[in-house]
């Protein structure tokens, strides 16, 4: 039963994820590299988070749930500032590889590496937030035993995929609104994110984060395909097949 729900859980969290690489990603070496790239970042992001969340236990003298929500939301401030950051250092990759091209163009799209920058930070922050929840898992003990919710893994496990979905929308917002200098994408991406982050805040009431995590997810989607060009009509002529 442990087995089952490790493997269950760990493909609803990574699955989609795995899949996007698989199918978009892996084939293509400077994806590949852009994909390294992001996750770097992402772990800056980290690290500068950690350091700033000791520098605060030493100086309050304390460490209690008072100052997660500030952690928090300086930990979501500065994923988005290093994604910025990756924003600033792809654009400039995305100019040098133009120029040393015959024909002047770049071999990949800005709005390609935009999607697999936040891919790349979604896999990597799903790892981290996903991997003790799939390792506890895995036994001995039976979760709910003590009057806690017994969804807590399942639960888990979709708001991790939630959440890998959410920051690939985020990189594709966000480089289209540094791009076309448009203020309400950066304020979407930011907003979101902090929303986000708060929602989980009220776990273990799940029914109260997983929802409204899920709509965002939704909603954030659809911004991230009109950012990224889509249309209604391109939808109905892929699914028709029809090309040009």
């Amino acid at each position: 039963m442990a087995a089952a729900v490790l493997l269950g859980c760990a493909a609803i969290a990574l699955g989609p994820a795995a899949a996007l690489l698989l199918l978009t990603v892996a084939a293509e070496p400077l994806l590949l590299i852009v994909l390294v790239t992001g996750a770097f970042f992402w772990l800056l992001s980290l690290l500068a988070a950690s350091l700033l969340w000791s520098v605060a236990v030493q100086l309050s003298g304390r460490e209690d749930a008072a100052l997660l929500p500030l952690g928090a939301a300086a930990a979501v401030l500065l994923q988005e500032l290093c994604r910025f950051a990756c924003f600033k250092m792809l654009k400039k990759a995305h100019e040098g590889l133009a120029t040393l091209s015959k024909d002047g163009r770049s071999p990949l799209s800005l709005r390609r590496v935009a999607y697999v920058s936040g891919l790349s930070f979604g896999i990597i922050s799903g790892l981290f937030s996903i991997t003790n929840t799939l390792a506890d898992s895995a036994g001995p003990g039976t979760v709910g035993i003590h009057g806690d919710s017994p969804y807590y893994f399942i639960t888990s496990a979709f708001l991790t995929m939630a959440l890998v979905l959410l920051h690939t929308f985020w990189g594709v917002i966000l480089f289209d609104a540094c791009e076309r200098r448009r203020a309400e994408g950066l304020v979407l991406v930011v907003g979101s994110h902090l929303l986000t982050s708060g929602l989980t805040f009220l776990n273990p009431c799940y029914e109260a984060s997983l929802g409204p995590i899920l709509i965002l997810t939704l909603c954030t989607g659809l911004w991230a395909f009109s950012a990224a060009g889509g249309s209604f009509h391109n939808v109905l002529k892929c699914l028709s097949c029809k090309g040009e």
